[in-house]
Parts: C-alpha cells; sequence; structure tokens
C-alpha cells in the first residue's frame, strides 16, 4: 500500500479521534475532483440516542491563506470537523465531507466563528443550508511533531440562515 503525503498525520488524527469518542460505528468517503479522499466517522448511538460525526482527510496538509503566494507544506493551521446530533442523521456525511474539503477547493482557510453555505439541505429533510463552525468542545487539539501546527477539531453548528461562503 503506497502512502501518499499527509497519511501520517491521518493515522494520528483518527487515534486521537478514537480515544475522544471511542471506537467508531461507521464511516463513509466522499472523493471530489482533484481533491483527495475525506472520510466522515460516526461515533454512536450513544445510549442517549446521540450521534457525533467527525471528518477524517482535512487535516492531511495546512491550510494556506488565499492571498499566500506559496502554501508551507509544513506549517499552517490544520483542522477536522465535529458535528454532534440528537439522533442519527447519516445523509449528513456528504455535506460534512463538502465543508472539510473548501480549503482545497475554495483556497480558504476554516476558523471559528466562520460561516460556510452549502446550497443543499445539510441532511435529508432538513431546512438548514449553512453552517457557523465554533471553537473546539468534543475533541481537545492534537499537537503534531515535526514543526506542524496542532490538528483543530472545530464544532460544526447548524445555522438557520445562510450566507455567502465564508471563513
Amino acid at each position: 500500500m503506497r502512502l501518499e503525503p499527509g497519511d501520517d498525520v491521518l493515522v494520528t488524527v483518527e487515534a486521537h479521534l478514537v480515544n475522544a469518542l471511542g471506537a467508531d460505528s461507521g464511516r463513509a468517503s466522499v472523493t471530489f475532483l482533484g481533491v483527495q479522499r475525506i472520510d466522515v466517522l460516526r461515533f454512536g448511538p450513544r445510549p442517549d440516542g446521540s450521534v457525533v460525526y467527525a471528518t477524517l482527510g482535512a487535516s492531511r496538509a495546512p491550510m494556506a491563506e488565499p492571498t499566500a503566494m506559496l502554501a508551507d507544506p509544513v506549517a499552517g493551521p490544520r483542522v477536522e470537523l465535529v458535528l454532534a446530533l440528537d439522533e442519527p442523521r447519516d445523509s449528513v456525511l456528504r455535506a460534512l465531507a463538502v465543508v472539510a474539503a473548501v480549503p482545497s477547493v475554495e483556497g480558504l482557510v476554516l476558523r471559528p466563528g466562520g460561516t460556510v453555505e452549502l446550497g443543499q439541505p445539510l441532511w435529508d429533510g432538513s431546512d438548514v443550508t449553512s453552517v457557523l463552525l465554533g471553537e473546539p468542545s468534543h475533541v481537545p487539539d492534537l499537537v503534531l511533531d515535526g514543526g506542524r501546527d496542532p490538528v483543530r477539531f472545530l464544532t460544526v453548528t447548524p445555522a438557520a440562515g445562510g450566507s455567502t461562503l465564508e471563513s
């Protein structure tokens, strides 16, 4: 099996997610043209019926500011996304992968306080078409070695009204 650049980060991130949330109960892989695969892991349902979804793939490489002439392959912010719901809604998997791919596709940096307009429902039957990114709450930051910035696990909150893509 051939390892791609950043796969070592993903192995560490997955172990960190499992340590924080327990064993995953399923996963889906989503690919977009020109972007490396994004996985979305499901944790739960928990005894209260809630489910936590987390992306795995956005942190493969650091994000770069859109005005940067050249992206640094080592230094720069890295994120994954975490969404907690009261009940399983597996149709959210693709939408989460879309948000996680924004840095690669749109060249934007995801950070707390940013919003992402999806242009489609967050999950089947939902009227929500945008999300607000918040400070990590379910999973602590993951410190990486080799001078790399830590991985932050931004909380995703469904937002009632959408606007333009911002982060």
